[in-house]
This record gives C-alpha cells, structure tokens and sequence, in this order.
C-alpha cells in the first residue's frame, strides 16, 4: 500500500473518531439548549347535543363591574391593556372598584337595604373578562344621543303622568309593580351580584333561557318560525331564534310602548347572539335598533361564566305589600290635604 493510501486511510479514521466521541453530547443535549417548536394548541371544539346544535346549556352568570357606558375620562379607548386589567382586578378583589367600576344597584342606598346583610361581598364583584373598557362596544361606548323626536316623545309621555304618579296602580312603573324588573328586561344587562345567573335549558326546535330575578323565562322557538302579526305587542317583544354556525342568532320585535329600553319606542328591533367560546365562557352579544329613537344601530359585549346552581326562585311579589302602600298612602295625604283646606275655608 502506498504512503498516499496510507494517509487517506488514517484521515478517515480520525474522522469517524471524531464523530463517535462528539455523537453522545449532541443527543445529550437538554431541550433549552436546542428548543423545538411547539405544536399549535388544538382549537377548542363546542360540545354538541343529541340534535346535534352547539351545547349552551347550563347556569351561568354575567355578574361584573364593567359599566355599561364607558367613563368619560377614557375618551374612546375600547379596552384596557393586560397590566391595567390585573392591577383593576387586585384593587376589586380588595373592594375598591374606583371610577372604572359600576356597582349599580349595589350601591349602598339610605332608602334601601344593605346588601351585604345578605352576602354581598364587593372582594368578590369582577371586571368582565375581555378587558372592555364598557359593555358598550365602539369607540363612543355610549348609548348614542336620542333624536329630536324621540326626546319629545318621552317628554309628552312623562307630561301625560306628571302629578298622577299616585292616581291607580297603572301609573306606577312596571318594575315597581313586579310585572317587568329592570334586570330581567332585554336585551341582559348585568350588574354587580344580584341577579346575575342565567340558565339555559335547550330541546329540538326551542332555546329556553331562565333568568334569575323574578324567574322570568324566554322559551325561543329555532324551528324557522315568521314573527307574529304587527299588531300583536308584548312587553319583552316577539323572539324567533336561528343558528348560525355555533352562535344562536335571537331576533326580537314587536315590542310594546310601554317597555322602552333606553327610551327606545315600539319600533325597537334587538339581536342577541350567543356563542360558547370555551368550556366555561358564554359571549353574549346584543344589537339594538330603533330608527325612531336613534341614528343609528348599537350594541353591546358581556362574556357569561359557568357556575354552579341551583337558581333559586326570585318571587317579587311574595307577600308585596309595596303597591298598596303606596297607593293607600297616597289616598291618606289626600284626606289630610282636603281636611287641612276645609279648615282654613272656616
């Protein structure tokens, strides 16, 4: 063999070695040193029920702080950044809300009850979770300004009952009269732990949604149903719902006068739309229309957290004596305004 081949043989040689000895500390390696790439988390996919419609079923709750109108102060900032929302979260964990939050009817009220008599804990009230800067979605995140007409028309309203709020039962308001609560109206807005738990209950053709306070339940047909005829008015209007995807689409019309929501008129036309976007999330979202009331649609965003039941029944009017207190206590004033008249006729 020549010294040539001699070489080239011993060159190999060495470069085997080489690589046996570097070989182990390679696949010795620890996964910091040589990171692999992820596999892209799996999509979240909705459960089904036996019909085979996305599954919304269950108790859930819309309980938060977020304001329904976004404070003045944050001009047209929509949402709050990640560190602004964990420090807003630690401060209403330790009971202060500050001006970002609303507790709404759980504001202490020398007319009302202390709620935290009943558990009301203001450690336990919440931001909702998307990090919205109101319920209200766009950058005015307000209710937008009503149209002259509609300003008229709720002043000659409020005209006509001026100085006979106190003449019947029919000149109170609906709420006071236990026929249709403030937060059992539509479209659903929450407030700060009262009344916050929603059930929904689903069968082939029919969503039925049970809302706490005053156990007020909608059961919504999904089987393609028209509305009804015009003429016929309810107060929380006429629902047919449909499925898109994996959202329920509920369209409501054929409202009443008499339920205005945020003075909206008899012409009001409300989209609510809810989608489970996770095994214990329920985004709710509504669109409300009145082209005699505002300029243009609206609407909101509040995500719904699973919890645990069960929902106890609301009864507003077990053992109200309210309305007739009121009205007879109206009737006394009366007398005595008439008696004291008659004296100083004399």
């Amino acid at each position: 063999m020549s010294r040539r081949s001699l070489a080239s043989l011993a060159a190999v040689a060495a470069g085997v070695l080489v690589a046996l000895l570097v070989q182990p500390a390679v696949t010795g390696q620890t996964p910091s040193a040589a990171p692999r790439a992820q596999a892209p988390a799996k999509p979240w996919t909705p459960p089904r029920t036996p019909d085979g419609r996305p599954d919304l079923q269950g108790i859930w709750t819309d309980n938060t702080v977020t304001p329904f109108q976004r404070p003045k102060n944050l001009g047209a900032r929509e949402f709050y950044t990640e560190q602004e929302f964990a420090e807003l979260a630690k401060r209403a964990s330790q009971g202060d809300i500050g001006e970002e939050g609303n507790l709404g009817a759980a504001n202490p009220q020398e007319v009302r009850y202390d709620l935290e008599l009943y558990g009301f804990d203001r450690s336990k009230v919440r931001f909702a979770t998307n990090r919205r800067t109101s319920l209200i979605v766009g950058p005015e995140g307000v209710v937008p300004p009503m149209l002259p007409d509609a300003r008229t028309r709720n002043a000659e309203r409020a005209a006509r009952n001026k100085g006979h709020e106190f003449d019947s039962h029919e000149n109170r308001p609906l709420s006071e009269r236990c026929i249709l609560l403030n937060q059992e109206r539509i479209p659903l807005i929450p407030g700060a732990n009262e009344g916050n738990l929603i059930q929904i209950v689903q069968g082939p053709g029919y969503v039925s949604i049970l809302r706490e306070t005053n156990h007020s339940t909608r059961v919504i047909p999904t089987d393609g149903r028209p509305h009804v005829p015009k003429n016929i008015r309810m107060y929380q209007g006429d629902a047919v719902g449909r499925w898109e995807g994996n959202t329920l689409v509920v369209d409501t019309t054929n409202f009443t006068n008499l339920s205005a929501f945020q003075g909206s008129g008899e012409n009001l036309h409300l989209v609510e739309r809810f989608t489970r976007i996770a095994d214990d999330t329920l985004l709710y979202e509504f669109t409300a229309e009145d082209p005699t009331t505002w300029a243009k649609p609206w609407g909101a965003e509040i995500p719904w957290t699973r919890t645990r039941g069960p929902v106890y029944e609301w009864a507003c009017h077990e053992g109200n004596n309210m309305i007739a207190n009121i009205l007879r206590g109206a009737r006394v004033a009366e007398q005595e305004a008439a008696q004291k008249k008659d004296e100083g006729a004399r």
